[in-house]
């Protein structure tokens, strides 16, 4: 029995943030697009839910702010840490020139089925649930869609374009035999949660003691916790046991002693081995990528989902007038990377910087002290807003419906300026941070 087949203009692999967004986005100006979800829903735990200023922009943009906004979330405006001791305030994004001064916080599955909901509108615009691309199909060196499994039997979609979106593992770059290059990681997270009382923060926090880091993210009645480890440890942290767990927790944030009996059992806790990488290239002939399809990012600073819309974005507003024209190329396609390319390699680079630094907290398991020299920083004026900027708007924010050149040179010193200003901040922090591990 043959496959079934479907023809459309634009294929989606992935119904994630830069799935969604990009079908919505192209269903909007009039593309006929299908969106491939392998799940039958969205709902899958501990996903990125930081949806920075940048994106909030976006949504602003494209009139449906207040509409969003009305989805439960809890609004951030300011990140904040503890070292040791010593509270402080590492961002403040009351002052970004944005429409939206803060970080929602919103579960993923929310922010996808309002977006499903808004491109379902457009009769052009198809999304099929439990549909798992397996495959590219291909016609004289190029791709020209999607092999693909659905509840039954298998079909095939046809594509002029076919779009990956299908994350870190993805089925598309992997199928394209794409180079990936890889960026050494030394740590992974655990996550788990742990329950809110009344008097715990309201801002993000990040705890740095006793050789490790614990990150906590208010959700409403729960924190969602990410304990940094060193890569590769986490069966040695489960030989210890659950109640070393708990006690190490404790340590690292006291004023969680109280509830750490939540934590019963490992399934509560989940691993997610930190990946940084990128394609070397992303598209080739009927075929691009684009998200963690093309960079897989840290969660550190949550920066990863809105680096997939601002691709998504920057894909819609240059390849929307080839898709309705039928005249997509790889020149188009390379117009995508080249805008895309230069924020990803600096995030990913200010990324491992940050993180191999980080490691070095393994090597000391006692108490920290913060030096003076951090405590000034953080009392200076302007700094909390610069990072704020750098984090909640990234280099080179993406708007809609502006088809920008690749590369602008009055933007590129913008850009240049700041991610100078994160990089500089950024190495004295760290060595600050290591000054204060060694004289603990």
């Amino acid at each position: 029995m043959p496959n079934e087949a479907i023809k459309t203009t634009c294929c989606i692999v992935g119904g994630g943030p830069a799935g969604m967004m990009l079908g919505y986005l192209l269903a909007r100006a009039g593309v006929d697009v299908t969106v491939l979800e392998k799940h039958k829903d969205f709902f899958r735990d501990f996903r990125g839910d930081t949806v920075h200023p940048s994106t909030l922009q976006v949504i602003y943009e494209l009139g449906l702010l207040d509409e969003f906004l009305k989805l439960p979330h809890q609004q951030l405006t300011r990140l904040g840490g503890v070292l040791g001791g010593y509270s402080f305030e590492a961002a403040d994004f009351r002052r970004l020139p944005t429409r939206c001064k803060f970080v929602a916080l919103m579960p993923q599955w929310d922010f996808l089925d309002f977006f499903a909901e808004k491109a379902g509108q457009f009769p052009n615009f198809k999304l099929r649930m439990e549909h798992e691309a397996v495959d590219l199909l291909e016609y004289e060196g190029r791709v020209v869609g999607v092999q693909a499994t659905q509840p039954g039997w298998p079909i095939d979609i046809h594509a002029d374009l076919v779009v990956g979106c299908d994350g870190r593992h993805s089925t598309t770059r992997n199928s394209a035999h794409f180079e990936v290059i890889e960026s050494g990681v030394p740590i992974d997270v655990l996550w788990f949660r742990i329950g809110r009382s009344g008097n715990d923060p309201e801002q993000l926090l990040g705890n740095f003691n006793y050789g490790s880091a614990l990150i906590l993210i208010p959700r409403g009645d729960y924190f969602q916790a990410g304990l940094l480890i060193r890569k590769g440890s986490f069966e040695q942290i489960q030989g210890a046991g659950i109640p070393a767990f708990r006690e190490h927790v404790g340590r690292i944030a006291p004023h969680l002693r109280d509830r750490l009996d939540q934590i019963t059992d490992w399934e509560q806790i989940k691993l997610l081995s930190i990946q940084i990488n990128r394609l070397k290239r992303w598209h080739r002939p009927g075929l691009l990528c684009i998200g963690d399809a093309a960079h897989a990012m840290s969660p550190a600073g949550g920066v990863g989902i809105n680096l997939a819309i601002q691709d998504a974005v920057a894909t819609a507003n240059l390849l929307t007038n080839p898709l309705l024209h039928g005249e997509v190329t790889e020149a188009d396609l390379w117009r995508v990377q080249l805008r895309r390319e230069f924020p990803t390699r600096v995030t990913q680079a200010v990324q491992a910087f940050a993180h191999n630094q980080m490691a070095k907290l393994f090597e000391n398991q006692g108490p920290a002290r913060a030096p003076w020299q951090l405590k000034a920083v953080f009392q200076m004026p302007g700094v909390s807003r610069t990072i704020a900027r750098a984090v909640g708007m990234g280099a080179r924010p993406e708007h809609i419906g502006v088809a920008q050149p690749p590369c602008s040179g009055v933007s590129m010193k913008k850009v240049a300026i700041g991610v100078g200003l994160l990089a500089a901040g950024s190495i004295l922090a760290m060595r600050w941070f290591t000054r204060a591990r060694r004289t603990a």
